[in-house]
């Protein structure tokens, strides 16, 4: 151990003069530790929370989404073909959207998004089969007596007060015009199965039916459909492949992926985690102004033995490293505690689920947990350097300390 490390990890131990001195470091190696626990702990869950957020997402609609620009697709199965050819792409369905009102036999009723689809490739494209809590997607294209399917979402089959097997009417909008007005078209339907997606706003607002059914709701002819959903290999890089098909396409057809359709959502909520570190660090900072005050009480004890190492030869620089090093092992033991504290504190939440959310409100069930080693790498690199600046005002004054002004009355 050299010189100036010896020196410096002797002032760090406490005697009966400096007890005062090593309990504010000891607050100081606490607050850095709390500081970036926290930061941890809350970065990850906030990663969790967009990472649940975007798997809910796509898991229930597509990576990609295909249309003609300006109208509907007429020959969807042709263009579904040149789709699957492009690499990067495992999968396509046609799809129909449309609005209703649904309504029971218990006098409940409720706006609906009709989402129109095709039960054998739309497995392929969307997640929908493993929500199923009855039936399945199937189901839409079995023989009900000759009366359509629908797949309701939990929270709209629980206001209607409908279970699987029961018969409900969807009105729809895009009816005939006649002299009184547009005439809405009426359609009996029977619940074929109940999806949860742990979503309040999709499984409250969302139901499924055949490609044929939504084209009578829709008023659409013959086999067009609104576009084509498309699943990537890696929705992560959805923007490729999405690039990908709009070149061998054209431009007569528009092709958006997921992140695109979203990009307000999660360039918010990205915007959200730089403002939660920003003001999460501010814990950080607090604690290294602990370092400055009791480093320069550290300083203002040790005048008089700075005074003595100058007059044997020790020079500035060296008197600097003493008190650097001295801050710096007060800020590298707080941000190593602080990061085990998160890690283990990240592995018991995310173990155990400690707490639970409320399902009408968030995205899942539990509180989502998910860390990034980038962002526990940040969190430590900028406590320590905020801990390592702390050091050097302290550092500085100890070094500019006079021998002869110090010793004078000694």
């Amino acid at each position: 151990m050299n010189f100036e490390r010896f020196v410096s990890f002797r002032y760090l131990r406490a005697k009966r003069k400096q007890k005062f001195i090593s309990l504010i470091s000891l607050i100081s190696v606490l607050g850095v530790a709390v500081g970036v626990m926290a930061l941890i702990v809350v970065l990850s869950v906030y990663t969790g929370f967009t990472e649940g957020l975007r798997d809910q997402i796509i898991g229930i609609n597509a990576h990609i989404l295909v249309q003609q620009s300006g109208g509907e697709i007429d020959n969807p199965n042709l263009l579904k073909t040149q789709v699957e050819q492009v690499s990067g792409v495992t999968g396509a369905t046609p799809y129909i959207y449309a609005q209703a009102l649904i309504s029971s036999g218990s006098g409940q009723s409720s706006g609906l998004a009709i989402r129109g689809i095709d039960p054998v490739s739309a497995g392929k494209v969307i997640s929908l089969d493993a929500k199923m809590t009855s039936g399945s997607l199937k189901s839409l294209t079995a023989d009900h007596a000759g009366v359509p399917a629908i797949v309701l979402g939990k929270e709209v089959a629980a206001q209607l007060r409908v279970q699987t097997g029961r018969k409900i009417r969807l009105i729809s909008p895009n009816g005939p015009l006649t002299p009184m007005g547009v005439m809405p078209k009426v359609q009996t339907c029977v619940v074929s199965g109940i999806f949860a997606t742990g979503m309040y706003e999709y499984d409250s607002t969302l139901g499924f039916v055949s490609l044929e059914t939504a084209r009578r709701l829709a008023g659409m002819e013959g086999g067009s459909v609104h576009g084509l959903e498309v699943r990537a290999a890696d929705a992560d890089r959805a923007h490729l492949a999405s690039a990908a098909i709009q070149q061998r396409l054209g431009p007569a057809y528009s092709v958006r992926d997921w992140m695109q359709i979203n990009k307000n959502l999660f360039a918010a909520l990205k915007l959200e985690k730089i403002g939660i570190f920003i003001a999460l660090d501010l814990i950080i900072l607090v604690a290294a102004l602990n370092i400055i005050s009791a480093l320069v009480m550290v300083v203002m004890e040790k005048n008089k033995d700075i005074a003595i190492l100058k007059s044997m030869g020790a020079k500035t620089s060296s008197i600097m490293r003493i008190f650097f090093y001295q801050g710096a092992v007060i800020g590298l033991s707080g941000t190593a505690l602080g990061v085990t504290l998160g890690l283990s504190l990240c592995t018991l939440l995310k173990r155990y689920k400690i707490i639970e959310l409320p399902s009408n409100v968030y995205p899942m069930s539990t509180m989502p947990v998910k860390v990034v080693p980038m962002d526990v790498t940040v969190i430590a690199i900028s406590a320590i350097l905020i801990t390592l600046l702390a050091t050097l005002y302290p550092s500085w004054k100890a070094s500019t300390v006079r021998p002869a002004e110090a010793l004078t009355y000694e």
